[in-house]
């Protein structure tokens, strides 16, 4: 017993690896953000670039600092509207997804209108809304929810479509009722196509919202980035689309996480 307890005390602890080998992972990342930015400093130091044409690394950083409060206060109204174009514009997308998957008809009526609507340009699309809706909240959220629907109309269409033959005959065979093979087995394989376009949704719904902050606002992200591009405030600029570039890596984030936590059924089958 002895011996047992004194092999296990020296056993490393698994967590430790764990830990260590994410750590593996990310470090070429840090490491090529890290020298980028170093090359980016030396270039504009090199070149003795002027600061309103492309500012250094610490310009922009002492911009944050000392636009911190505007940042901030600009931050939130293009996160509502990003947020909520994103949830209306998937939600839409998925339901009609739905719709095209039990109805033969309805897919064949309308989603060449899908497709038309999406070739349009949302910059063209943008000041239609804003005339029709006004400068407020509403416009913005709308064209960040175009700009998301179509991605997550395609994928959801051809994941509910995704099923192989054998496994419906398998349902037939069983006498699983229309609900059943649906949630058990048109669902879930629909998952994997599901998340891959909400991760592009993520990002593109906050180019939406900073879109249509451009056509005709007084706040948000987009309409500061107008301002100081006009002002010739490079490090404000370069600093506020820093920090639209973080709010789409976050929800990216939110959006990944939130995936492994509901098909990590597909990790487990792959390994």
């Amino acid at each position: 017993m002895a011996n047992v307890t004194h092999q296990s005390a020296i056993i490393p602890d698994r967590s430790l690896f764990n830990i260590l080998d994410k750590v593996a992972d990310k470090l070429p990342a840090v490491l090529a953000v890290i020298g980028l930015i170093g090359l980016w400093q030396l270039v504009v130091w090199g070149f003795s670039v002027p600061t309103y044409m492309a500012p250094g690394p610490a310009d922009v950083l002492n911009a944050f600092r000392e636009n911190s409060t505007v940042l901030w206060n600009n931050f939130w109204p293009t996160l509502f509207e990003a947020a909520l174009g994103f949830v209306f514009g998937n939600l839409v997308a998925i339901l009609l997804a739905i719709l095209f998957v039990h109805s033969r008809t309805a897919e064949r009526a309308f989603y060449p209108i899908a497709v038309f609507v999406n070739t349009i340009p949302i910059i063209a699309v943008a000041p239609i809304l804003v005339l029709i809706l006004g400068n407020g909240y509403a416009p913005k959220i709308v064209i960040a929810a175009l700009i998301c629907f179509f991605p997550t109309l395609v994928n959801m269409v051809r994941g509910l479509k995704a099923v192989q033959p054998a496994t419906l005959e398998l349902m037939r065979v069983l006498s699983a009722s229309g609900s059943e093979v649906f949630w058990k087995v048109r669902i879930q394989s629909s998952l994997p196509f599901l998340f891959a376009a909400l991760k592009i949704a993520s990002t593109t719904c906050v180019i939406g919202a900073i879109v249509a902050e451009w056509i005709g606002s007084n706040y948000g992200l987009g309409a500061l980035i107008i301002e100081a591009t006009y002002n010739f405030r490079s490090p404000l600029l370069y600093a506020t689309v820093f920090t639209a570039a973080l709010l789409a890596v976050s929800l990216f984030t939110i959006v990944s996480v939130v995936e492994k936590r509901v098909i990590h059924w597909k990790a487990q089958g792959v390994h």
